[in-house]
């Protein structure tokens, strides 16, 4: 084992070198600090991650709060110091993701949760559906758990889990809801719970363009891609999945599973089975991106037998978990960028779509002497049925002849050259150039009337028309 006064020393310096803050630096070193006091009162030298625990327990109950399901932020971060001291003295190294899992169900209850999993399976649900609703589902029959269980949901009782839901987001008390309908509908059909129990669970409607897609500014997604350090592994990494669903619009759960089979590098192409739709689709493997990849394989990735071309690089090395979005490392570079980064808007890989989705209806003309560029985009309008939408009905916009000249000529009715009434017609020519032939000694009437005019017609009457067309003097004008 490793020896405490050793180890804090070391994961501060790694720590620093992955660039935490200031600000975080200073609360590790406190909570060391008092975890040290703790070994040192114990007698303890080398570190132990379960006396690191029953410190942690002893600070903030963490393990009662556990087991009745409400523990604060500040006591998973009490948790987190533990958890990082036991990897990086195992590993050498810092994890992404420190959890927890205690069984908080009984036998009874995780078998009926492990059959509620098998159903979903059955109907043919997403992985990813499967998976979620399973944890929503789990914490749902673990709050229920503690008041008398499944048989004695009534109203109040789910009264009392939907209260637990405040603060959340409107989509995520919405799909924590729609997993519990469907386990409730699960355990209905089982004599689980009464059916009735299905008509008091809460609806949550949230319109699909309640939020508005978030996308980047021009420019700022370059400054990003050159804000990645691209002479370490990481920086490769990140480069190469950055830029794949930049220009290609991928989803980040596509890139995380991009197998070495899935590229055809003779062709330049992609082959990709969708995660969230199943369908197969072909993508041209455009050429920075291509170089990016290759580059990663060849001088950044870390020897694994894993199928994906992209890994995590901190111990376990292996695959990119699914529940992990990369959000922070989008975050990361868009920071180093001095790109704004705030919670008005979302910021995870999947912006990077929307912007892609923007920039390919929208059409650059740039202009000289510094004037801003002409930008014309097509589109913008959401496709999306929208159920609460409010029509409005404007007033037709109806064809009007206002300043329209020709029309306003031909209803006077009178012929231009003369002055009559009868037969109104208009003479056309197709260029005034025409006007102006060679070798015409001397211009008609007509002509001088639509030269003086500078117009390619002219009303006239029947005789006059004729007149023009056969070389004739047309009608002299009347007083």
């Amino acid at each position: 084992m490793v020896v405490l006064s050793d180890l804090v020393p070391s994961l501060d310096a790694e720590l620093q070198r992955l660039g935490y803050k200031d600000s975080t630096m200073v609360w590790y070193r406190g909570c060391w600090r008092r975890l040290q006091r703790y070994f040192a009162g114990r007698g303890v030298v080398e570190f132990s991650l379960d006396v690191a625990m029953s410190w942690v327990d002893e600070t903030c109950g963490f393990f009662v709060k556990e087991r009745a399901g409400s523990l604060k932020e500040n006591d998973v971060y009490l948790f987190r110091v533990a958890s990082m001291l036991d990897s990086y003295a195992v590993h050498g190294a810092v994890l992404r993701r420190y959890t927890r899992s205690v069984d908080r169900l009984t036998a009874d209850e995780a078998r009926v949760l492990a059959r509620f999993t098998a159903s979903l399976r059955a109907a043919g649900q997403a992985p990813s559906t499967v998976r979620t609703y399973t944890t929503l589902a789990g914490e749902f029959v673990a709050f229920v758990g503690t008041r008398g269980g499944l048989p004695r949901l009534d109203a109040r009782v789910l009264d009392a889990f939907v209260a637990t839901l405040a603060g959340y987001q409107y989509k995520t008390v919405e799909q924590k809801m729609c997993a519990v309908r469907s386990f409730l509908r699960f355990a209905s059909a089982g004599g689980l719970v009464e059916p009735a129990i299905l008509d008091v669970v809460p609806s949550v409607r949230s319109s699909r363009q309640a939020r508005v897609p978030a996308v980047w500014a021009p420019g700022e997604v370059a400054r990003i891609l050159a804000a990645i350090d691209r002479g370490n592994p990481c920086g490769k990494r990140d480069y190469a999945m950055i830029l794949l669903i930049a220009a290609l619009g991928l989803r980040s759960i596509d890139v995380k599973r991009l197998r070495f089979a899935d590229i055809d590098w003779r062709a330049n192409r992609l082959t990709v089975v969708q995660a969230k739709t199943g369908q197969r689709i072909e993508l041209p493997l455009l050429k920075d991106a291509g170089w990016a990849v290759i580059d990663y394989i060849r001088h950044g990735r870390p020897a694994c037998d894993a199928p994906e071309v992209f890994i995590r690089h901190t111990a376990p090395i292996g695959s990119f978990s699914d529940q992990d979005h990369l959000h922070q490392i989008l975050v990361k570079y868009a920071r180093i960028a001095h790109v704004p980064v705030s919670e008005q808007r979302r910021h995870g890989m999947h912006s990077l779509r929307h912007t892609l989705a923007t920039t390919l209806r929208q059409v650059t003309v740039p202009r000289s002497d510094g004037r801003k560029p002409l930008v014309a985009r097509f589109g913008g309008i959401p496709l999306h049925r929208q159920p609460t939408a409010t029509l409005e009905d404007h007033k037709p916009v109806l064809a009007t002849t206002r300043g329209n000249e020709l029309i306003h000529r031909l209803l006077a009715g009178a012929c231009e050259i003369c002055g009559s009434t009868d037969q109104v017609e208009v003479h056309h020519i197709r260029h005034l150039a025409d006007l102006d032939k060679p070798g015409r000694r001397e211009k008609p009437t007509w002509v001088r009337l639509m030269a003086m005019r500078r117009r390619k017609t002219l009303v006239t009457c029947r005789p006059c028309h004729e007149a023009i067309h056969a070389g004739r003097p047309t009608t002299q004008p009347t007083a």
